[in-house]
């Protein structure tokens, strides 16, 4: 039988094996990571198909000036069959919103992620219907995830205002109107003024609940737990793919975003949150599509991991956030 002093010597080794462990890794990723992004980009990245001249025309900045309302940027991965609806109901609205208010202005950037399908052509006839100055293509020449993919969208976008939508069409597009809204109340409807509006289905949540089998349900609740726990605390739910940020946010957070995967939603509002910037959770109304490229226990188990690595990376300066911008 084990005794007390045996069993306390135990526990004190392999606590302490845990720590050394801990700080052993949290030397290497210090050494071996970068603490702010180095953000590729390849020559064939850095333009647009002009679908009037059929010449490539250079993607402007996210630095720049503004120079129209609202920039939409839709990441795609082999979206060929579902990327049609989401766009059609999309450009209506926007369209009847412009022909409502001569002042409201947008465009629509679809960032193909290396897809191995018809996504970049069925973008480009879009492109071509509408014009590319209202709908541009960028064709990503690898995949680099869905983060990565909403990163060069905004990094390439003229708004004001910047959402980001899935290309499934999950999200019903007019709910922009209530993201809209909390926008203009968060920011005074600046673009230089700080704020995010984050679409939310969390008041779907029992209803989720009740239909998924009880593994799905358990792994929904302990990735939750995890975010709560590593990263952000008082948004609940900071997956849904329709967030809306003000040009001024967008050029603080995604310039220290470092996750390109499912997870990047949860750093972004980690940025965001260490940042003070003001964030609002919109109710949206959502509807499951088939075709996800999310499979249920393998991607939720990397986003676990995911999540406590931007937790520890942050917590060791692996990865750093600019000071200027800490409040």
């Amino acid at each position: 039988m084990l005794t007390t002093e045996f069993v306390q010597l135990i526990l004190l080794f392999g606590s302490g094996s845990i720590f050394f462990i801990l700080v052993v890794v949290g030397i290497i990723l210090k050494v071996t990571t970068t603490p702010f992004p180095h953000i590729v980009r390849h020559k064939e990245e850095q333009t647009f198909l002009d679908s009037a001249t059929n010449e490539n025309e250079k993607f402007p900045s996210l630095e720049d000036q503004p120079s129209l309302e609202l920039s939409v940027i839709v990441p795609a991965f082999d979206e060929e069959k579902r990327l049609p609806v989401m766009l059609d109901e999309c450009l209506e609205y926007l369209e009847a919103r412009l022909k409502s208010n001569k002042n409201f202005s947008y465009e629509v950037i679809i960032v193909s992620d290396g897809s191995r399908d018809k996504t970049v052509e069925v973008a480009q006839k879009y492109s071509a219907k509408y014009g590319s100055s209202k709908v541009r293509v960028l064709a990503l020449v690898q995949n680099r995830g869905k983060g990565g993919a909403v990163r060069m969208g905004m990094l390439s976008a003229r708004g004001k205002f910047l959402l980001f939508a899935d290309a499934d069409g999950a999200t019903k597009f007019e709910d922009y109107a209530k993201l809209e809204q909390s926008m203009a109340k968060l920011s005074g409807g600046s673009f230089d003024t700080d704020a995010i509006s984050i679409g939310s289905r969390a008041h779907l949540e029992q209803e989720a609940t009740a239909s998924r089998t009880f593994f799905r349900t358990l792994l929904m609740h302990g990735f939750h737990f995890l975010v709560w726990t590593f990263a952000v605390k008082k948004i609940r739910d900071t997956q849904c793919g329709f967030k809306l940020l003000s040009r001024c946010s967008a050029r603080k957070v995604f310039a220290v975003m470092h996750v390109e995967r499912w997870a990047f939603d949860v750093e972004l509002l980690f940025i965001a949150q260490a940042y003070n910037i003001p964030i609002e959770e919109i109710a949206v109304r959502w509807t499951e599509i088939e075709g996800s490229k999310l499979t249920p226990f393998w991607s939720w188990l990397q986003m676990g991991r995911d999540l406590i690595f931007i937790w520890f990376r942050y917590a060791i300066g692996a990865w750093q956030l600019r000071k200027e911008h800490v409040n």
